[in-house]
């Protein structure tokens, strides 16, 4: 699988991989997370203007799709119910969706993001158990409870790539 850049051209291929996302949320037990029309339109072209969202392609066919930006995140200054095991700068992994044709497209991104940064931070919905599972098995801590913009609450969970470093 290669990984690179979205670009605006990207842009209609990557609204219809989270439609069909939230489709799949919906029918597996997960009816409120991305309900309201996020990620839209807005959120995408800035995170591709940015330069923070990345495609994954399999056979010239992009299937895959995640935010991946380094730096403070908002939502994560307060967490309830436990800790950050670090405080070093991370890189936040957000927005991660699949066309649901190719396995692997979280292991994908998340062996892309510990190539660029050495702490790693992700964030899900409780009711969204594929999420969870990929990244639990993928080796992220559970670390607290945070909360996003419209007050829901959101698993967090971090990774160190190398503790020799923390």
């Amino acid at each position: 699988m290669h990984i690179r850049r979205a670009e605006i051209n990207d842009l209609p291929v990557i609204m219809s991989i989270y439609e069909k996302a939230k489709i799949f949320m919906r029918n597996n037990g997960n009816p409120t997370q991305w309900a309201s029309g996020y990620p839209n339109d807005e959120v995408i072209s800035k995170d591709i203007a940015d330069g923070n969202l990345y495609v994954c392609i399999e056979n010239s066919k992009i299937v895959g799709v995640f935010a991946f930006i380094i730096g403070d995140e908002p939502t994560y200054q307060r967490i309830e119910n436990g800790k950050w095991h670090s405080t070093m700068e991370y890189g936040t992994i957000h927005r991660l969706a699949s066309d649901g044709s190719t396995k692997g497209i979280a292991k994908s991104c998340f062996d892309f993001c510990r190539q660029k940064c050495n702490y790693l931070r992700i964030d899900t919905h409780r009711d969204n158990k594929p999420m969870l599972s990929a990244i639990r098995k993928y080796g992220f801590q559970e670390c607290g409870i945070i909360y996003v913009h419209d007050g829901s609450e959101r698993i967090a969970f971090d990774y160190i790539v190398n503790k020799s470093l923390d």
